[in-house]
């Protein structure tokens, strides 16, 4: 046969579309795919490092392996009187002749000639050990070959055998081309006729068509192959038939349909795990959809919540700088009216002075100072609380469709992952909620903040004029006003860092799921495009 069953741009082509179902397949395998389905692109791509399979079968001695090496015009397998062939054997391209025992019932040969890379046979042991190895054959090659040739001998035509192989394979729908092989033997035309007449005859009883016959001499093809003299070589392959086998051969394998299918059949597979994974990915999108949400409504839970609390806290602690401006003021109205040349006598008792003082000026102001520091700190806590409420309603509210979304449905690994972060969040959340001691942290935080208070005692004898009384009472504001803020702005701080550190895993796995699947779109469009293109690029290579 000659070296190559394709043209030169359909050669390239497939070389082409090789390279390029590779990396198909390579990108295909980052997305969540069944394996199955990858394997079933794999395969695809394998089958065309096998683009062409012909199928040899026929009872031993028949001249198999004979016909097989006259077609390739090597030597490639062994021949001989007895059975050759024990197994199912796939001949193949390889870079060394090779022969690779797979199983008892399997081997693979590799022969280094040009036209096995297009073209791949699989040689069968006699028709009687066939039938042992019937579902080999079924399930792996005849359903998939472009060629049944069915040899049967000059002297011992459509054995007994060879009926029941031929019942056998009627349910694989495939066309079967018989070779009557050795017709050397015969001395006169009519002889081969009437062998001829004879199988056709049977066949067609078997089959219910009338299948196409082609006499051949394999014994005459191959010492063609090896005859030096032009002239005498040119006779034996005349008398070989062997020119009419392979030309009915290379038509039926260049038929354009069956190239077309040969070519599409990958890009088909390809693009049906395509479209699957656009479907999946449109799927996932939809539920992400809602975590988007979710995620987009707590953080704007949290930022309101630190708005709040940037907006309603000046407010609180000006409620305490009050307490000292009404301090400051009484005391100011106090020397106002103690420091008289009238109230000279009361001046010099000292005591009464300070007692006065105190009772008109200091009052209760360490009380009211505390007691507003402690609503404020009750008020912290109570949003804290409230806060935390919020976002758990968000997550439970979240994890409630996704349970709806998912009941009698699989999920896989990425919806497990989801129901997992969604389910810890809200342990987490619910947790802090049943836990929170409101008296505990409201007794830490007055602890902490009444520290740094450094409250002023006034002393027995105050000689300084009511402006220094005055600049006393704006340091002590300035103080106490500057310390109470950094302290609750600290707080405040915590909090929203809490309420952020107890919703990022799931806002994270959000948004690096609204990557993965903007990449993934990224990645089908691509792919979409480079199959098209292959497409147009078969339709072209096979006009």
């Amino acid at each position: 046969m000659r070296q190559s069953v394709l043209t030169d741009s359909q050669a390239q082509f497939l070389r082409e579309e090789k390279e390029a179902l590779a990396g198909v397949q390579f990108a295909l395998a980052k997305l969540d795919l069944s394996r199955e389905a990858l394997a079933s692109l794999q395969k695809a791509i394998l089958q065309l490092d096998e683009l062409f399979l012909i199928v040899i079968a026929g009872e031993f001695n028949a001249g198999k392996s004979a016909l097989i090496n006259a077609l390739l015009g090597q030597r490639v397998l062994p021949e001989g009187t007895t059975p050759t062939t024990s197994r199912v054997t796939l001949i193949k391209w390889g870079e060394q002749p090779n022969e690779q025992v797979v199983d008892e019932s399997f081997s693979v040969y590799t022969y280094p000639l040009a036209l096995l890379k297009e073209l791949n046979i699989v040689d069968t042991p006699g028709t009687n050990a066939i039938i042992r190895h019937h579902e080999r054959l079924t399930d792996e090659f005849v359903p998939r070959s472009d060629l049944v040739l069915f040899v049967t001998s000059a002297d011992h035509p459509l054995t007994e055998s060879e009926r029941q192989f031929l019942e056998r394979i009627l349910a694989w729908g495939k066309k079967i081309v018989f070779v009557l092989n050795k017709v050397d033997i015969f001395e006169d035309d009519s002889s081969l006729q009437e062998v001829r007449s004879f199988i056709l005859t049977h066949a067609t009883k078997i089959l219910g068509d009338q299948p196409q016959l082609l006499p051949v001499s394999a014994k005459l093809a191959q010492r063609s192959v090896f005859e030096l003299d032009t002239a005498e070589r040119t006779r034996l392959r005349s008398l070989s038939h062997i020119d009419e086998l392979e030309r009915y051969i290379t038509a039926t394998l260049d038929d354009k349909t069956r190239l077309q299918l040969k070519f599409n059949n990958p890009l088909g597979v390809a693009e049906r795990l395509i479209e699957q994974a656009g479907e999946e990915l449109s799927i996932q999108s939809e539920s992400i959809n809602e975590d988007k949400t979710t995620a987009a409504s707590l953080e704007t839970v949290i930022t309101a919540y630190e708005r709040e609390l940037q907006s309603e806290l000046p407010p609180r602690l000006a409620e305490i700088e009050n307490i000292l401006y009404r301090l400051e003021q009484r005391g100011l109205d106090f020397f106002d009216t103690t420091l008289r040349l009238t109230n000279v006598q009361n001046l010099m008792r000292g005591d009464k002075v300070r007692a006065e003082f105190e009772k008109q000026v200091l009052s209760d102001v360490p009380r009211q100072i505390e007691e507003q520091v402690q609503r404020l700190i009750d008020w912290l806590v109570q949003k804290d609380l409230h806060e935390w409420q919020q976002v758990m309603s968000y997550l439970q509210r979240r994890r409630a469709q996704n349970l709806d979304h998912l009941v009698g449905e699989g999920y896989g690994p990425r919806e497990t992952r989801r129901r997992e972060l969604i389910e810890t969040v809200g342990r987490s959340v619910q947790k802090i909620v049943n836990t929170y001691d409101r008296d505990k942290e409201a007794r830490e935080l007055a602890a902490s903040t009444m520290a740094v208070l450094g409250f002023f005692v006034i002393p027995y004898k105050r000689k300084q004029a009511k402006d220094k009384f005055k600049a006393k009472m704006q340091d002590l504001r300035a103080k106490l006003v500057d310390a109470l803020t950094k302290q609750f702005k600290d707080e405040r701080e915590i909090v929203i860092a809490r309420l952020r550190d107890g919703v990022a895993p799931y806002t994270r796995f959000v948004h690096s799921e609204l990557e993965r699947m903007e990449t993934t779109e990224t990645t089908l469009a691509e792919l979409r495009q480079k199959l098209s293109a292959l497409r147009a690029r078969a339709q072209a290579v096979l006009k």
